[in-house]
């Protein structure tokens, strides 16, 4: 099922509980507009309120570029006023993608720079293609990284890792952000967008509701003091521990067949 909701983005269901969410903007290299901002915005607050849907894959539709960032073309005409005005937009994009219930994937071929790494960022996996390069290079053009960067990134490779990529503007190839911590894994000998889709389909495989508290423990305990951040896993475990999900995952196993989730 392949259903296109606006210009620059495509929506496909290559499985029932699987989502792609191509950016399709192929003459910008996949550049953030306001206007793609804006509709990126909205499917992502529609499949957050689709229970249907277990994990999310967010790609490219060509090989050159994941997204290459902010559309500078389009804010070379901006005043200050107009740049400020879409400050709210590129907030509530990366935030929408943040707040997704279910699992991100982000599925990156060629460059990922600037904001385009910030949306892979923003997702709970990346995965890449060999040859594909990521940065945020914003302060080579007089910004730094505004859609989470500089919080998502240290988060993810440490503070000295990340002042070292951020105050450069240094580009990256796929093996040095593996070892970085930048990619979780790397698609070697096929297709990105179907290393990331296959992996979708395994956490689709496992518990709705239980892959939604282990998501939600694992984003709200990170930071905190160790003591807070096993509350927050003891609560989602109790949420867990008396859903009809659990209770069917247990019947399952012991009559070995597969599980049937409710989500529930």
């Amino acid at each position: 099922m392949t259903s296109v909701p606006a210009s620059g983005i495509v929506v496909r269901r290559p499985t029932d509980h699987v989502v792609e969410v191509v950016l399709d903007r192929p003459e910008a290299l996949n550049a953030l507009s306001g206007a793609l901002c804006e509709q990126l915005t909205g499917v992502l607050l529609e499949i957050a309120l689709d229970n249907t849907v277990r994990a999310v894959v967010v790609s490219s539709s060509n090989d050159r570029a994941f997204c290459v960032g902010a559309d500078l073309k389009e804010r070379a005409g901006f005043d200050d006023e107009q740049l400020l005005a879409q400050r709210p937009v590129i907030r509530g994009l990366f935030g929408s993608l943040l707040a997704l219930p279910m699992p991100a994937i982000a599925a990156v071929s060629g460059f990922a720079l600037g904001g385009g790494l910030e949306l892979a960022l923003s997702c709970d996996l990346i995965v890449a293609e060999a040859s594909a390069v990521f940065g945020l290079t914003e302060v080579t053009v007089g910004l730094i990284p505004g859609g989470g960067g500089t919080q998502l990134l240290t988060r993810r490779i440490g503070a000295g890792r990340a002042a070292d990529l951020i105050l450069t503007g240094r580009k990256v190839e796929s093996h040095e952000a593996f070892r970085l911590g930048i990619v979780d894994r790397i698609a070697a000998g096929w297709p990105v967008r179907e290393l990331a889709i296959e992996l979708a389909g395994t956490i689709a495989e496992n518990s709705p509701l239980a892959v939604r508290h282990a998501k939600h423990a694992l984003r709200a305990g990170f930071g905190t003091p160790l003591s807070e951040g096993l509350e927050i896993e003891d609560a989602a475990w109790r949420a867990a521990a008396v859903s009809a999900d659990r209770r069917e995952g247990i019947s399952a196993f012991t009559q070995k067949r597969p599980p049937q989730w409710s989500g529930r």
